[in-house]
């Protein structure tokens, strides 16, 4: 994957703190936001959105994954993810690092604390031996017809 541009980190970067500042999070009060830039260079936001039945809700990332799918984009370059946590870097939970591998192992994250420091990584990086795509490809053993 190419390396970011500094002018593509920092979009990044303010656009995840815009799409938390519109996070529906009033159960837990956890703010998220998210950006996605796709491959073709087109930008997407998300933020998480809470729902009383917790299982219901969805997080930014996924959130913004689920725009540019909509939109027709699905290869990207990279997302960030930003929280008000203080002294630590809001990593995605587990099943947005599934989600994301979907889309390839490769693209950056981003994990952004609210003064902006970075942390860059992979999906790769987030999910060692994901599943993939790619697994539903692998040679697999023949399965017996039951009478």
């Amino acid at each position: 994957m190419a390396d970011l541009t500094n002018e593509e980190v920092q979009k990044l970067v303010s656009l995840a703190h815009e799409a938390k500042e519109k996070a529906y999070c009033k159960y837990s009060n956890f703010r998220v936001g998210s950006a996605l830039l796709s491959s073709d260079g087109k930008w997407f936001t998300g933020c998480n959105v809470e729902n009383a039945s917790y299982g219901l809700t969805i997080c930014a990332e996924r959130t913004a994954l689920c725009k540019a799918v909509s939109e027709g984009s699905t290869t990207f370059k990279a997302i960030s993810v930003t929280s008000d946590v203080i002294e630590d870097f809001c990593t995605p939970c587990g099943a947005c690092r599934q989600f994301m591998a979907e889309f390839g192992m490769d693209y950056k994250v981003l994990l952004v604390r609210p003064d902006s420091t970075v942390k860059t990584l992979t999906v790769g990086d987030l999910l060692p031996f994901g599943f993939s795509p790619s697994d539903l490809e692998k040679k697999r053993v023949a399965q017996q017809e039951s009478a």
